[in-house]
């Protein structure tokens, strides 16, 4: 009976998430670039120590999901159940003006079942990306220099990523794996022209909805070297096959009025004019990332990665929009004073820290934007029994984004990342005596 309600909670968790994605939100003006601010297949766990994650294969005695790196899963013991949120608080300054948001969702909902000692099985569904800015530019008209107009731009929704994975040992040494990915979600963007004056002008709008969805295969690679007792190295290698996305998209376009005194806009005037059904494919490009851990068993870890993503190749239809390639350093790592002690819940605690820096995608006006990050974390070790371990594991990142420079934006923010780990022995047949 435990296990049958288990089971439906399982389900019944699964597709509740599936819902709640669809809501996930940010509030950064860069996103509105390329698919918008990406996530990453990462966890709080690694988020906590800058994101490494292609050469790790578990932390401690504990089995972990490691989407980022499907050859991890070999290292899967016990049914594994992981389940998190993130809140967001970020600053936007400009030369002259600052805004302070709040945005907070669900991070992810992963499984990992273990299909024999040498292999296992991933499931879940992650965030891939999130779009979520509003802003506005004013000017004045050139053959009427009184008369202003502001436009605005805004623009909401993401992708989210549901994958099944597969990773096996084909050594004591060295594990393969691969995931199959369904990414899919709405993407909404909107242009205005608004006259901020005259009550009586018409102020146009042009909205346009994209529905996404395609497939997606990611693979990976870790081998592990014992460097002396209890202490081992492992090197990793992940990457993702270019892939084009589905894209259906449909555009309107409005006219109408603005009360200057309340903002209240008046219902279109006449019929808006909309372009149903415009089908393209999305280019999503290759990405690699390599790196490694030293660790020193119940003891101590660290390690480092780097990842390139060849964004330049990135197109909307035929319309290359002329971003960037990226990439991604990542260092950090963990230390547990005593995994082993009797007493002293301290003692158990994993202490984690990173250093992040991210070579974005985004390029204006010969500005790149980057990204700073110093990470840190706990992982908080739950009351056990003889079948299941608990683990609480939390993070934050504390970083900025972009520049004051040629008028742009500089994010300040602070990110807190927290997650359920659930190590436990389901569908395994007790046996009586």
């Amino acid at each position: 009976m435990i296990k049958t309600i288990k089971y439906i909670t399982l389900i019944s968790t699964l597709f509740t998430t599936l819902t709640t994605f669809a809501q996930t939100t940010t509030s950064s003006p860069y996103s509105k670039f390329g698919l918008g601010d990406l996530s990453g297949s990462l966890l709080p766990q690694n988020k906590a120590m800058g994101g490494i994650s292609v050469g790790l294969p578990k932390l401690g005695a504990y089995s972990t999901i490691n989407p980022a790196n499907p050859a991890s899963y070999s290292s899967i013991a016990l049914t594994t159940f992981d389940l998190g949120a993130n809140a967001n608080f970020r600053q936007l300054n400009t030369a002259s003006a600052s805004e302070n948001n709040l945005d907070m969702s669900l991070s992810h909902i992963v499984f990992g079942i273990p299909i024999n000692k040498k292999s296992a099985l991933s499931f879940g569904l992650l965030p891939y990306s999130e779009v979520g800015y509003q802003y506005k530019n004013s000017a004045t008209i050139a053959a009427n220099t009184s008369t202003q107009v502001d436009y605005i731009y805004s623009g909401d929704g993401g992708l989210s990523k549901a994958y099944l994975g597969y990773g096996f040992s084909i050594s004591p040494n060295l594990s393969i794996g691969t995931n199959v990915s369904y990414l899919f979600g709405n993407l909404k963007q909107s242009r205005s022209a608004e006259f901020t004056q005259d009550a009586q002008a018409l102020n146009s709008r042009q909205q346009t909805s994209s529905s996404i969805n395609g497939l997606n295969i990611d693979y990976g690679v870790q081998y592990i070297i014992h460097a002396q007792k209890r202490s081992r190295v492992t090197i990793g290698y992940a990457g993702t096959i270019a892939s084009k996305l589905n894209a259906t998209n449909s555009t309107t376009s409005s006219v109408y009025r603005k009360d200057l005194t309340s903002g209240n806009e008046s219902a279109s005037l006449g019929s808006p004019y909309t372009f149903d059904d415009v089908s393209n494919k999305l280019s999503v490009p290759m990405t690699q990332t390599i790196g490694f851990t030293f660790e020193k068993t119940n003891k101590f870890l660290v390690g480092a990665d780097v990842s390139y993503a060849q964004w330049s190749n990135f197109q909307q239809g035929t319309v290359n929009p002329g971003l960037n390639d990226s990439y991604t350093i990542s260092t950090g790592g963990q230390f547990t004073p005593d995994a082993n002690a009797v007493s002293g819940y301290y003692k158990w605690v994993d202490y984690r820290f990173g250093l992040k820096y991210n070579k974005s995608y985004i390029h204006i006006n010969n500005n790149n934007i980057d990204q700073y990050a110093l990470t840190f974390g706990l992982g908080l070790p739950l009351a056990a029994n003889r079948l299941a371990f608990y683990k609480i594991n939390f993070s934050t990142e504390i970083g900025k984004r972009g520049t004051l420079n040629d008028g742009l934006v500089r994010e300040n923010y602070v990110k807190f990342s927290l997650g359920f780990t659930v190590n436990d022995k389901w569908f395994i047949k007790p046996k009586l005596d």
